[in-house]
């Protein structure tokens, strides 16, 4: 069999990977989880304090609102910053670029040199590179600022899958208590079987198991939730 022969009888190997730098998957995560944990231990807090069910519940809205708009805008803050500065170190790299040519390019192929490409081959494949501005300074961003230029994270992205996701676990344990339940139980298993499962979907991204990452999840909000209620039954007899 010829080598055009063997090409076509293997196929190619392609496999595509998950998107990591799109900015949502860690807001979510910590949304969600963030919004389970809080409001349960908050609803949990207020209902060992105080014998009313539209006071847990009231208090469990507010307690929604404000993280859901303060996760998205401290995200979004975060994420905005984060950018502006990656931008700033880019606009530096485009400077040197064009001030002194030659030291970037020989930067680039020192870069080469460590990862193990021989001498030669890293300073052509550095000055193919630098024959062009706007791929050198990519180029530049990727080796040496680890950040693909054209693929930066979006502070609205974050900000948006921030809210929704807090929102969401948040809303986890009211539900009970929209649909006239009055006992913290409920709400608490609700919250205890919401925070398993959503732990189990984050390590479809990670690669843990299913049963780790969902029992991790279960102990700490749990552990949360019960600290929180200590504290509001120690706090509700003194008021």
């Amino acid at each position: 069999m010829t080598s055009a022969e063997t090409s076509r009888a293997t196929p190619e190997h392609h496999h595509d990977h998950r998107d990591v730098t799109g900015g949502w998957l860690r807001p979510a995560v910590f949304g969600v989880m963030d919004g389970l944990v809080s409001n349960t231990a908050l609803i949990a807090g207020v209902a060992a304090g105080v014998d009313s069910p539209s006071t847990v519940l009231l208090a469990g809205f507010a307690g929604l609102a404000a993280g859901a708009f303060s996760m998205a805008t401290g995200e979004y803050v975060s994420v905005a910053s984060q950018t502006e500065l990656t931008r700033a170190e880019i606009e530096i790299e485009k400077a040197e670029i064009r001030r002194v040519p030659a030291a970037e390019e020989a930067e680039l192929a020192g870069i080469y040199r460590s990862r193990g490409v021989d001498a030669a081959l890293a300073a052509e494949v550095a000055r193919q590179l630098s024959r062009d501005p706007e791929q050198a300074w990519r180029v530049h961003a990727r080796e040496e600022l680890g950040v693909d230029p054209d693929d930066l994270p979006s502070p609205w992205v974050a900000a948006g899958s921030s809210f929704a996701a807090f929102t969401l676990g948040a809303l986890v344990p009211l539900l009970p208590y929209l649909f006239g339940g009055s006992g913290l139980l409920v709400p608490i298993l609700l919250a205890l079987v919401a925070l398993f499962v959503a732990g189990a979907l984050v390590s479809r991204f990670t690669d843990r198991s299913s049963l780790y990452s969902g029992t991790r999840q279960l102990v700490l909000g749990g552990a949360a939730a019960a600290l929180t209620y200590g504290v509001g039954t120690v706090v509700g007899t003194q008021i």
